[in-house]
């Protein structure tokens, strides 16, 4: 029953197969309330044996509006599925539709930018980039709405929605001090988001415990390479730290697994805290205590801000600031009892 190649076959084509109205199929491949289950499952069927497609193209140029959110991410970092998939379920709630457009070493985010507003997209929503040119960013936020969600640049006219980072670490060094540890070290993000404020929390945590003298910031990135890099120098010291508060959740796990191979034992001999919460952290296997970003929270909140902006109920750009939580599973636990850290044998 299919069309002949190179014709796309339309609503009245599945209508008339069907033997029911264009109004009709259109309620059914809408999904929206009207025609009962029997002519839903008919109408679906027979679109299906066409092969019918919506034609989305045609059905933005014909609105006035094209409720087009634009959303720019990044490949390397763990929370960003996270918050795409919170992203689409938020913005389907407000009838936004997504358009996703990866950041790539070959495409810059003023690249990306100006294709997404090329095709209609009356928003942006920015997931975690580390953002060479925000003068550009304010010079686009004068034309749509701009939100950034894990990061606040300061760009003129931009909203901002992300977790109070600062607080995260202070929650992780809190937690590792509260078991007994002392000699507790940071692996950083370098100048990726959030990690200025990772590092300051780490820093203010320490000196609240009374532990100044023990800090130890290792500048890294959000990759398991950088966390598996920490870890050989970490552990190469003759008196390693006890406890190692990681910049995510990847870097975290770059750790753990250069530390067991170096015979150090997770949490036995040497406590591990990652941040995101991202689903490698709740593997089995993983079983990683860290920071947890609510991540659906902060879709909501990016997604009201661009709708907000686009209906004109607010002109001055807001920073969202959310609390984080502690998710604590089994890689930390109370340091060894006496004397410096030695490889298991």
């Amino acid at each position: 029953m299919r069309e002949p190649a190179g014709r796309r076959t339309t609503m009245a084509d599945v209508a008339a197969a069907a033997g029911v109205s264009r109004q009709t199929v259109s309620l059914v491949l809408g999904d929206k309330p009207g025609p009962n289950a029997g002519t839903r499952d008919h109408v679906l069927r027979i679109a299906e044996d066409l092969g019918y497609h919506a034609d989305l193209a045609a059905q933005l140029l014909r609105r006035a509006r094209s409720r087009q959110l634009g959303v720019l991410f990044t490949l390397g970092h763990a929370l960003d599925p996270h918050v795409v998939e919170a992203l689409y379920t938020a913005a389907a709630r407000l009838d936004y539709g997504v358009v996703l457009s990866a950041i790539l070493p070959s495409r810059t985010v003023r690249r990306t930018v100006d294709e997404l507003l090329g095709l209609r997209c009356e928003a942006l929503v920015l997931i975690g980039l580390a953002v060479e040119a925000p003068a550009h960013l304010a010079k686009v936020a004068e034309r749509v709405p701009v939100v950034e969600i894990g990061q606040r640049t300061g760009a003129d006219g931009i909203d901002s929605v992300r977790t109070d980072d600062d607080a995260g670490a202070r929650l992780a060094v809190d937690h590792l001090a509260g078991l007994g540890h002392r000699d507790i070290a940071h692996v950083d993000g370098g100048t990726l988001p959030g990690a200025a404020a990772r590092r300051d929390g780490y820093r203010a945590a320490m000196r609240a415990h009374g532990l100044a003298a023990h800090v130890r910031v290792l500048p890294g990135e959000y990759t398991e390479e950088s966390g598996a890099a920490a870890a050989r120098r970490l552990l190469a010291d003759p008196r390693p730290p006890t406890a190692v508060l990681a910049g995510n959740d990847l870097c975290a796990a770059g750790f753990v697994g250069t530390a067991l191979r170096g015979g150090f034992r997770v949490p036995r001999d040497l406590s591990v805290v990652g941040y995101d919460d991202s689903r490698v952290a709740g593997l089995p296997y993983v079983d990683l205590t860290t920071v947890r970003q609510d991540t659906a929270t902060m879709a909501d909140l990016a997604v009201e801000a661009c709708a907000e902006r686009l209906d004109g109920q607010r002109t001055t750009p807001s920073d969202r600031l959310l609390t984080p939580e502690l998710a604590v599973r089994g890689s930390t636990a109370a340091p060894p009892a006496a004397g410096p850290l030695a490889p298991s044998g």
